[in-house]
């Protein structure tokens, strides 16, 4: 892997269940052609596509922004939503507010965000309740 940055930018359509996992298959794709641990790149994709839905799910779709250096890859998922209005609620496995529906397609089992945080070595997540939220995960590569 060359010493420069690589920067890629998904939108992730809203409510749109067949395309969910594209942005995260992309860059699984991306990282196995760089060479990057198969077991880092597994990591990477779980945790990005568990916020891939959960823009879907939660948010109406939103965007991804990817920075892939020989460090680390970093993920930003950023939404206009509702926001999360409890956030320490929401990081407990199993707590979800999907709807009936969303949960009779499969989705929605309140495992996003403490999979997100099992999967990466860093998370942050912002979010504020009427303007929406963005959730940064950071995978180091050598990890």
């Amino acid at each position: 892997m060359s010493n420069q940055a690589i920067t890629l930018h998904y939108d992730i359509d809203a409510v749109d269940f067949s395309a969910a996992g594209e942005a995260s298959s992309g860059v699984k794709r991306t990282l196995n052609q760089l060479g990057v641990n198969p077991a880092v790149v597994k990591r990477i994709a779980i945790a990005m596509y568990e916020a891939e839905i959960n823009a879907i799910i939660h948010a109406g779709g939103g965007a991804a922004d990817v920075e892939i250096t020989p460090e680390r890859v970093e993920v930003k998922i950023s939404d206009n939503g509702p926001g999360i209005p409890d956030l320490e609620k929401a990081m407990t496995a199993g707590w979800s507010t999907a709807s009936e529906t969303v949960r009779e397609l499969g989705f929605g089992a309140g495992m996003g965000l403490p999979n997100m945080k099992r999967y990466t070595d860093d998370m942050k997540v912002e979010s504020k309740v009427g303007e929406g939220t963005v959730v940064t995960l950071i995978v180091n590569i050598n990890s």
